[in-house]
């Protein structure tokens, strides 16, 4: 499910210009971090690692999710003895394709991209999942215009639905179809990245659009109506943070827990702090304070290994796409999780949060 983390796209720019929405401007201002400081944070070594300076590592940030804000408000990475760099990303799959390719280190993405990632036989690692903690708020649905005459998944028959390709919204509408007894050949499925979806659903020129927030809020706001929540059994209510193989192995691993550590205690810090976490939002997505404090309660999760649980969940969703043709490889979703974080971690029980 979802983004992601809390996948806010540029594409909220170009719905909120179709939608006139003027009120959405950019918050300048950032919280102060002089007393908001994480206390007694880091990763699981207090031992220092001098060696670990000569690292530099890139955190994917899907969409906007927050954790570059977050970090300098928590001071997360203040005292990691290695660098720490962000690269923003529109959505999950081109996400899979940098950290396969090594150009990002860790980064988080709907239940999608990493079965289609997989599918194409690139060489990354699941490493961790984040569980969302609001699991009757969905962060993505699939939507129809004001004054549409869609009221149920079935009558999507014949429909054109914008998606974006290989993300988890895909996985949405493939489910929200196979429970209805529809297949992708029975509607029209435009593959549109979110900023295109975003200009297509406001001119009319698709029947429906499945994205995630913000773009689902600001959509609401201008009359849009929710057709299909992203809520088991249509969608999963978990993220997938997804690594470089070359990480997980040798005198990087134990940095790269580390790391790992550190961005989990960012927001399990923000969980504790909406409004702060709102401005964090507000500030790298470019909406208002208001509008990214109606999507918070819908963005806070927690973060853990991989479990078994979540391997049968991918796993099924991955069947799920070779049936219908969505992808042409059979995915062994075990294969392709590995566990960096100590059995049993919990984010929320990070020290200082």
């Amino acid at each position: 499910m979802r983004l992601r983390p809390p996948r806010l796209t540029a594409a909220v720019t170009l719905l909120a210009a179709a939608s006139a929405l003027a009120a959405c401007s950019s918050s300048s201002s950032s919280p102060s971090s002089s007393s908001a400081k994480l206390t007694g944070f880091g990763g699981s070594s207090t031992v220092s690692h001098p060696q670990w300076s000569k690292y530099t590592f890139v955190i994917g940030d899907n969409g906007g999710d927050g954790s570059e804000a977050l970090a300098k408000i928590t001071g997360a990475f203040a005292s990691a003895p290695y660098k720490v760099t962000y690269a923003r990303f529109t959505y999950g799959p081109p996400l899979i394709q940098a950290a396969a390719s090594g150009d990002i280190d860790l980064g988080s993405v709907g239940d999608v991209p990493p079965i289609t990632g997989a599918a194409q036989e690139y060489g990354f690692s699941v490493v961790g999942v984040a569980h969302y903690i609001n699991t009757t708020v969905p962060d993505e649905d699939i939507i129809v215009p004001k004054g549409s005459s869609i009221r149920t998944a079935a009558e999507l028959k014949g429909k054109k639905i914008a998606v974006p390709q290989g993300s988890s919204a895909h996985g949405l509408v493939l489910l929200a179809l196979k429970n209805v007894g529809l297949t992708p050949s029975d509607v029209h499925l435009d593959f549109l990245s979110p900023a295109a979806g975003a200009t297509a659903f406001a001119s009319g020129k698709v029947d429906a659009w499945a994205i995630w927030n913000p773009q689902v809020s600001l959509a609401l706001q201008q009359g849009a109506r929710i057709l299909v929540k992203g809520l088991p059994p249509n969608d999963q209510i978990s993220n997938y943070y997804v690594a470089p193989n070359r990480d997980l192995t040798g005198a990087r691993r134990a940095a790269f827990t580390d790391l790992f550590e550190r961005l989990s205690g960012e927001f399990a810090w923000a969980n504790k702090h909406p409004d702060e976490y709102a401005q964090a939002l507000s500030q790298e997505d470019g909406i208002s304070l208001a509008d990214a404090k109606a999507v918070v309660p819908s963005s806070e999760f927690w973060i853990a290994p991989v479990a078994s649980s979540d391997v049968q969940a991918e796993q099924t969703l991955a069947d799920a796409f070779l049936q219908a043709g969505q992808i042409k490889k059979a995915v062994n979703i075990a294969s392709i999780s590995t566990n960096v974080l100590p059995a049993g971690y919990d984010s929320m029980n990070t020290p200082g949060t």
